[in-house]
């Protein structure tokens, strides 16, 4: 994963990323890139075919989604919508949510306030709740 936080732009100011290439790359490797700034995270997810994140609840932020590459969904409160290539949500905190991958990639954007960690809890019984959702990633 290629992390970088606003202190690694460059001398002539802050470097551009081509998106698809890198979540490309990642081979479904989630999160395939993250920045962050004092106030901001980002991070690019990557999915294959049959991967995406559980169900769940985000309390703290909203979050805007950006399409960015492939063939995926996102759930809003269980109800799936499509997320392309260059469309966006915005999901409200306090909304339940999860993404899958509808064919062989998919990768979005995911860009929020920042704010603290997420902390691992345990699994509900019989559920198929992800607990942290990006790997500790907001």
């Amino acid at each position: 994963m290629e992390t970088t936080s606003i202190a690694d732009d460059g001398p002539d100011g802050p470097t551009t990323h081509d998106l698809p290439r890198l979540a490309r790359s990642a081979l479904g490797g989630k999160p395939a890139w993250s920045q962050q700034s004092e106030d901001l995270n980002v991070n690019l997810i990557s999915c294959l075919a049959g991967q995406g994140i559980g169900s769940h609840v985000n309390d703290e932020v909203d979050v805007l989604l950006v399409g960015i590459d492939g063939d995926g969904a996102v759930a809003l409160d269980d109800e799936w919508h499509a997320l392309s290539p260059g469309r966006v949500v915005i999901v409200p905190k306090g909304t339940r949510r999860a993404t899958r991958c509808d064919g062989d990639h998919f990768a979005y954007l995911t860009c929020h306030r920042r704010r603290s960690g997420l902390w691992p809890m345990p699994r509900p019984a019989g559920g198929n709740e992800s607990v942290s959702p990006h790997g500790g990633q907001p």
